[in-house]
């Protein structure tokens, strides 16, 4: 995979970003889009490989569109100034998500805000082992790698319903976003070892998808 042309595009797209440009560039894009799904589809073997669990995903599936959604967000330019993709996703929410781009780079993993199903069975979980949860983010490796969970700041001020103040475990409990991620710098992505670095944090990340994985299917 090259990179570097893919943060060449992005790059370029930023200065022109209309519709005008991209349809000059539709070929320049669709080789660098092209390139990026070979990308994840031999990363998508490689996993596979290593999580039994682990749920095949095609990186024409996994690829998210470059379009931002400007029925919602008409502020928003046209295009987005990344490329990114969901990997191990049985559904849109708890994959294994990458992000390259020209303002970030990333790979991050968990449930952003999800729905209130989902949201309490991970707190039944917390509830019922949530020192599971703990050890997986107290473990040295796990911390030099994610840091903490990402910062909620939609986090509860007290406890959610039918949970006591004073659990042990309230400040998970309290949460409403329960993700980790790895921030990357463009040199990261350029380097001939980025695809090993990728299943480094997949590895590592993994137990806490599994965690995750675990209590909104039981």
């Amino acid at each position: 995979m090259d990179f570097e042309a893919l943060f060449q595009f992005l790059n370029d797209l930023q200065n022109n970003n209309h519709k005008e440009w991209m349809d000059a560039n539709r070929k320049r894009y669709q080789a660098v889009r092209n390139s990026f799904i070979q990308w994840l589809d031999d990363l998508d073997t490689k996993l596979a490989a290593i999580d039994p669990e682990y749920y095949p995903t095609p990186g024409k599936k996994g690829i998210n569109r470059i379009n931002n959604n400007l029925l919602f967000h008409p502020n928003k330019p046209v295009y987005k100034d990344h490329f990114g993709a969901g990997l191990d996703q049985k559904t849109k929410q708890g994959d294994f998500y990458i992000h390259i781009g020209i303002s970030e780079c990333l790979l991050a993993g968990g449930y952003w805000k999800p729905e209130n199903k989902i949201l309490n069975s991970i707190r039944e979980a917390i509830d019922y082992n949530g020192e599971d949860l703990v050890k997986i983010l107290n473990k040295k490796s796990f911390k030099n790698t994610f840091g903490s969970l990402y910062p909620d700041n939609d986090m509860l001020k007290s406890a959610p319903k039918g949970y006591n103040k004073g659990h042990e475990h309230i400040d998970l409990l309290r949460h409403r976003t329960f993700a980790v991620v790895h921030e990357l710098k463009t040199e990261d992505v350029l380097k001939e070892d980025f695809t090993d670095r990728v299943i480094m944090v997949y590895k590592e990340m993994l137990p806490f998808r599994k965690y995750l994985r675990q209590a909104v299917t039981v």
